[in-house]
């Protein structure tokens, strides 16, 4: 304890202004020459440096550079600092420092000096944060070939040493040690004294932040800093209680320092540590890789990904156990929300969409689970609140772009039908309004395409009054209409713009080519919107809270300013191609499958009044029935003045 107490005075003396003893060139040399005499005479490795003169000499050599500053000029540089620069000595005392094994034999097994090892790190690292042309030397850089890679033994070593346990005392070789610093930190985050480990994660954060020169390479390249990382978070994770995927899923942002805080209450339970623990490391990577230099970032961002997502947890996301795919999406879930890092968002978009785990994510969308479908639908929904333009244009763009929705420009549509010997086809043949569905019964049936081009009040009324008012039910506990919606639909909006404002979209869509449309059977939604229909088609017999959750995923969507959304998404006059559909489209096939199963419902108003009264937690009439459906059509009334209320939030800017 005394050694590392002496040492990190010694070294805190180097980063404080001492007062002067004596101002002798010559002097400072001797002192020099005996520290390093000392070295090159001496064969006991195992006497304490307090029994040697070392410390004495560089007290004096301390003062002497602090009394020479005081005398010169603020421009200038005195002799005896010219010889520290020139000689480097510095670097050679970092040298020295190792050869006393000090940092190899911190965080070793069984230690009773935890305290005062985490101290000596942590000035060792702040010394390295004023001079970074240092950290070679801490590292022990010079004893390997620059360029050079580690052997696989030794990098299975290193591997082992990250996953936790009790590790054997590290040799201190030149090659084993070139990552003793590191690895001693690892440790040291893992210790039962806050103290210790806030530290050990201070330290790191000075190590990483290193922007001069080529520190960012040297760690990245020449350390194994990314798996020694990634290796404790694959640690923290496998501690998880899968079995809690809801608080996982849900799991708030937790600040890495938090855990450190002298208030922060204690954990209620085993498994509510194994979060806390786990988020919070999940922060910390996410913050060093904020502040760490590009190539180092970039570096422990795959790091992550290859240790943790593509080994640890896609084998999980593709397990056949539904606890376990419920669990992992979850924790990935909550992981997309919280990641600020634009290296680890690069690395988490890219294995959600171009890995193998992509496409069993989106097609859980509409999971025989409605509990594996909310979460990833939740999933989807972070995602779209990402600033990442990758999501929007492999999940949707890159499918809309031909915009063969569409059906092909009058004159070729004339010619098609020409050649085919077939005359114009009427809107009821087609195929999405061919299944009885008839709003005869509805004063305010959705009104046919018009000629011309249309405003934002056409827009909106097409939406509203695609529910018939005889299962309207919002003005019976007299709220409001869609202007109650406008406010919401105006941040969304915003939220939207200004994740996209980089993105250079263009103002309107492509033009169509007069071969659009011609072969319908081409024309794919993609994966995410094809999952999104199929549940939209059958909201009216599914979970009020997934209903919910499907819903905000769609206004979502629609509220992007990108022309290729707005069309296909908010325009319900296009003229889709046959066996295409638009969400205008769907929403039409649900209101008349509503109509037929209204049928069988009596005292619809009383029942769908009760129902609102029910969900909003007012005194209501216990035992409903149909109360699936009678949910459904509350879900519609409202999502349908949602989508109003984005259009008539967006039009007027657009048409602007």
């Amino acid at each position: 304890m005394e050694t590392f107490g002496r040492f990190t005075s010694m070294l805190l003396h180097a980063l404080e202004t001492r007062e002067p003893t004596v101002e002798l060139f010559d002097s400072f040399i001797d002192h020099w020459k005996s520290i390093t005499n000392y070295y090159i005479d001496t064969t006991d490795d195992s006497r304490p440096v307090r029994q040697t003169d070392i410390p004495w000499h560089l007290r004096q050599m301390l003062d002497i550079l602090v009394y020479e500053e005081k005398q010169q000029a603020v421009e200038d540089t005195g002799a005896c600092m010219e010889y520290l620069l020139q000689h480097k000595l510095l670097e050679t005392l970092c040298t020295l420092g190792k050869a006393q094994k000090l940092i190899c034999l911190c965080a070793l097994p069984g230690s009773q000096t935890e305290k005062e090892e985490a101290q000596f790190l942590l000035v060792v690292c702040s010394r390295v944060k004023q001079d970074p042309h240092t950290l070679r030397y801490v590292l022990q850089l010079p004893d390997q070939p620059v360029g050079s890679t580690l052997s696989s033994d030794q990098s299975e070593s290193s591997m082992q040493a990250s996953s936790g346990g009790t590790d054997p005392p590290l040799p201190c070789g030149p090659i084993q040690s070139e990552s003793s610093l590191l690895r001693a930190l690892l440790r040291l985050t893992k210790s039962q004294s806050s103290s210790v480990c806030l530290r050990a994660h201070e330290s790191l954060l000075l190590l990483c932040g290193l922007q001069a020169g080529s520190s960012g390479e040297l760690l990245s390249t020449h350390t194994q800093l990314g798996e020694l990382l990634a290796g404790r978070l694959q640690d923290l994770y496998s501690l998880l209680p899968m079995e809690d995927a809801a608080e996982l899923q849900n799991w708030p942002h937790t600040p890495w320092s938090t855990q450190f805080s002298r208030h922060s209450a204690d954990p209620s339970s085993q498994s509510v540590g194994h979060m806390i623990n786990f988020f919070c490391w999940l922060d910390f990577l996410d913050h060093l890789m904020r502040e760490a230099p590009q190539v180092l970032s970039v570096k422990l961002a795959v790091c992550v990904c290859q240790l943790w997502l593509v080994e640890l947890l896609q084998p999980q996301l593709l397990d056949t156990c539904e606890q376990v795919v419920l669990g992992s999406t979850s924790v990935l879930c909550a992981t997309v929300k919280l990641v600020q890092s634009s290296s680890l968002l690069d690395q988490l978009v890219h294995f959600l969409l171009r890995s193998d785990a992509a496409q069993p994510l989106l097609r859980r969308c509409d999971h025989v689970s409605d509990q594996i479908s909310m979460v990833s639908l939740c999933l989807v929904e972070e995602l779209l609140q990402k600033p990442h333009r990758d999501v929007l244009d492999v999940l949707l763009l890159s499918f809309l772009h031909t915009r063969s929705y569409l059906s092909p420009p009058a004159s070729a549509q004339e010619e098609q039908q020409t050649e085919s010997g077939e005359d114009s086809e009427d809107p009821e043949d087609d195929p999405f309004f061919s299944d009885s569905l008839t709003f005869s019964d509805s004063p305010h049936p959705p009104p046919p395409p018009p000629s011309g081009p249309q405003t934002a009040d056409d827009v909106i009324n097409s939406f509203l009054c695609l529910v018939p008012v005889q299962v309207r039910s919002s003005q019976l506990l007299q709220e409001g209409g869609y202007e109650s919606y406008v406010h919401d639909a105006h941040t969304l909006v915003t939220e939207c713009q200004a994740l996209s404002l980089s993105w250079d979209w263009p103002l309107t869509p492509p033009s169509l080519s007069l071969s659009s449309g011609k072969d319908s059977a081409s024309f794919f939604e993609g994966h995410l919107l094809k999952v999104l229909f199929d549940r939209l088609g059958r909201l009216l017999e599914q979970p009020y809270e997934l209903n919910l959750q499907l819903t905000a995923v769609l206004s979502r969507l629609s509220a992007f300013s990108h022309p290729l959304l707005h069309e296909y998404l908010l325009n319900p006059y296009i003229h889709l191609s046959q066996s295409s559909r638009s969400l205008f489209s769907v929403l039409i096939r649900v209101m008349g499958e509503l109509m037929q199963r209204i049928q069988e419902v009596s005292n619809l108003s009383e029942r769908l009044l009760n129902t609102r009264r029910a969900l909003l937690g007012l005194p209501h009439d216990p035992g409903l029935d149909h109360l699936t459906l009678l949910k459904g059509v509350i879900v519609l009334e409202e999502f349908c003045k949602e989508l109003a209320a984005i259009a008539f939030v967006k039009l007027p800017q657009d048409q602007d």
